[in-house]
């Protein structure tokens, strides 16, 4: 295990990709602890599925402006000072108000807080990968899914702290030990970093520069996104996981003890199991997808991740052997599809527009996704099943789109090597 490509890369890594990975657990631990509960939180405190829904779309409108406005933000701050305020700002501050909320009010205030991390979002993936070694951003995204799939075992432990305290006076005291932890992680990463070479390159270049100056030089950014097909196919493969993602975060907790009838207490169960599949899938299985081409393993992760939407729709009353089955196709999905869109997307953006084209991809993905947090929460009002026929939807064009776009990929590489040996 020790000699295994993946071990080996993480003791190889320098720079910021490590300042980046190795501070993740600290992100990871607090996150890990409180996520599988928030939305069973907000109902013990009296919010309804549809404030709850209303309460994503409302944060994801705020996130639309900050995402419009985080390239130019990283550009005039740069990536490491900018990552260093805005992780606390997103992350510490609404875990805060989390840990004190008492009605709506509360979470919507800290919804639209947490919206900051489109900002950060922008700032710690320039930090991530503007140095590193394109052949190493593979193992790079591996790893900083990994460290959060090791701080997700330790999720029982916050079902044995609501089996002895009862809910809601845990998740307080878990929202607590989250503001300390993410701030420690904030500032642990800006000492372990230094700014990025086309970092240091944009701040020269905007440094007499008003925020909104940077922000009108988006219209030439745009235009080149625009001719990029592939980046655009990219996109909607991310447009895909964003929606998704959205829908299982915030109501599996709740199809899972309202209509299943498992007690909130087992929830971290499921998260363990899924994290103990996917590791095995990252060191067993990915070793081997790595070799094929990226269209073949997400088109089948997305076929698997309807596969198990289908199973949990289809789960009976206190059914833990479905339920269980469904997390397992879910999570080998998840450990395929995730990393492979991570690579794609830092592979497929031009490095010198990096800060700004993240911008604008995540302005249109925030603007057509925040509808679907209201729609989701609607849906689930009718029936706690049918946000996850939704998702069933999504990951067929998911496959689709996967497919689309490893077909002219393959076809432009294959043009490229023929005009080369004819040069030749």
């Amino acid at each position: 295990m020790k000699n295994h490509a993946l071990i080996t890369s993480l003791k190889n890594l320098r720079g910021n990709p490590r300042g980046c990975v190795y501070t993740e657990i600290l992100w990871g631990l607090p996150f890990n602890l409180y996520a599988p509960y928030a939305s069973i939180f907000m109902v013990a405190l009296g919010l309804a599925d549809r404030e709850i829904g209303l309460i994503l779309s409302i944060s994801w409108g705020f996130q639309l402006v900050l995402a419009l406005l985080g390239g130019a933000v990283t550009d005039k701050l740069g990536r490491r000072r900018t990552t260093l305020i805005f992780d606390i700002v997103s992350w510490a501050v609404p875990a805060l108000i989390s840990a004190v909320a008492q009605n709506v009010a509360y979470f919507l205030v800290a919804g639209i807080v947490n919206s900051f991390w489109r900002i950060t979002h922008n700032s710690w993936t320039c930090l991530l990968v503007e140095d590193a070694e394109p052949d190493q951003l593979a193992d790079v995204y591996t790893w900083i899914y990994i460290a959060n799939l090791l701080v997700g075992f330790v999720t029982p432990l916050a079902g044995v702290l609501i089996s002895t305290f009862s809910l809601v006076p845990t998740m307080r005291g878990l929202y607590l030990f989250a503001t300390v932890m993410f701030t420690l992680k904030a500032v642990a990463t800006y000492l372990m970093t230094e700014e990025t070479a086309q970092g240091a390159i944009r701040l020269e270049e905007t440094r007499n520069q008003s925020l909104f100056h940077v922000l009108t030089e988006y219209k030439g950014v745009l235009r080149e996104l625009l001719r990029t097909p592939q980046t655009l196919y990219t996109a909607g493969i991310m447009l895909v996981i964003s929606v998704s993602t959205l829908i299982s975060s915030n109501f599996w907790g709740i199809i899972v003890t309202e209509k299943l009838h498992i007690p909130a207490e087992h929830i971290a169960v499921f998260s363990v199991v899924k994290s103990a599949i996917m590791l095995v899938f990252f060191f067993f299985v990915m070793p081997r997808f790595n070799k094929l081409h990226f269209r073949v393993p997400m088109v089948v992760g997305f076929i698997g991740f309807a596969a198990s939407q289908v199973v949990l729709i289809a789960t009976p009353d206190r059914g833990y052997f479905f339920l269980t089955l469904s997390v397992f196709l879910e999570a080998c999905s998840m450990a395929v599809v995730n990393p492979l869109v991570d690579q794609l997307t830092a592979l497929s953006i031009s490095a010198e527009e990096r800060a700004r084209i993240h911008s604008l991809l995540y302005v249109g993905i925030i603007l057509l996704t925040s509808p679907f947090g209201w729609a989701a929460g609607l849906l689930s009002e009718i029936d706690r099943a049918l946000p996850f026929v939704l998702n069933m939807l999504l990951f067929a064009v998911g496959a689709a789109l996967a497919h689309v776009a490893g077909s002219r990929e393959r076809a432009t590489v294959e043009v490229s090597e023929n005009l080369a040996l004819e040069t030749t």
